[in-house]
């Protein structure tokens, strides 16, 4: 039997295993299977609370999308990861430093029973993101069907494409984002994200997650999103992101500092569950 809990961050949904003090190897079946809101658990993504691989960090935290696909980033999972260990005991520090196949995260636990994650700096070097592209630029265009799109691009440890859009409610999320997430110009594929502009601190956004499609958060979408805002000069430095899930603030003082992101993190239930 495996132990775990159902968490959520702004309506984004994890399923998180300690595997520090059980003994876990998890197939791509299985995770799929545990994601399966049908005959499994539930969630948007799985994550796994591990040993450091570096001295100064505390956990490592793996993530895999909910068709068992390992990646190296998820901000609303981070908070989640943050809220789990010191609920569990795991750690009594008020800063977490985590280890992440991308980066290093350092985990602060802020008022309000809100959780601050430093996301790292981001990049916006095409070979960075990855994006198929020569030249870097604040805005890319590719043509889909028949239709063209103009998207910056943007890195927080997993690759992001930010299109800005008049109203997110009737964002074409679903066509555009299947199409754009496994595009030949991201070759680890994409996020998504579509972002409305209301004034320069505050913005709504919808996002089409590779690996899960859209989701009612994505806290690394929130923060690639305020990042090319400010990068083509249409945001402040400190931004409110209204998700369909809820909100985040997000804050960046620029180019070669890291995002802050600011939010909710809750348990659900705890279970048990054999695979």
């Amino acid at each position: 039997m495996i132990n775990f809990t159902k968490m959520q961050g702004l309506g984004n949904d994890f399923v998180v295993i300690d595997a520090i003090n059980q003994q876990i190897q998890l197939t791509t079946a299985q995770i799929r299977f545990l994601a399966d809101r049908h005959f499994g658990v539930g969630c948007d993504q799985l994550l796994l609370v591990e040993r450091p691989i570096s001295d100064n960090a505390e956990f490592k935290y793996r993530i895999f999308n909910a068709d068992g696909s390992e990646v190296a980033q998820c901000g609303n999972g981070a908070r989640c990861f943050a809220r789990f260990v010191r609920d569990k005991g795991l750690s009594k520090k008020d800063e977490i430093i985590v280890d992440t196949d991308a980066r290093q995260l350092t985990l602060r636990f802020a008022a309000g029973d809100l959780v601050t994650v430093e996301m790292g700096v981001p990049a916006l070097e095409p070979k960075q993101i990855p994006l198929n592209v020569s030249e870097q630029s604040k805005l890319y265009k590719v043509k889909l069907a028949e239709t063209e799109v103009e998207f910056a691009a943007v890195s927080m440890g997993n690759p992001h494409a930010v299109i800005r859009v008049d109203d997110v409610a009737n964002a074409p999320v679903l066509s555009i984002g299947a199409r754009l997430e496994c595009h030949e110009l991201f070759p680890e594929r994409a996020n998504i994200g579509f972002m409305q502009i209301v004034n320069r601190r505050q913005i709504k956004l919808r996002v089409y997650e590779r690996g899960a499609a859209e989701t009612l958060a994505c806290g690394s979408g929130a923060c690639a999103a305020v990042v090319a805002g400010i990068e083509q000069g249409l945001l402040d430095q400190d931004v409110q992101v209204q998700l369909p899930g809820g909100e985040l603030i997000i804050s960046w003082i620029g180019s070669g500092h890291p995002v802050l992101m600011t939010g909710a993190a809750t348990t659900v239930f705890e279970g048990q569950i054999k695979l």
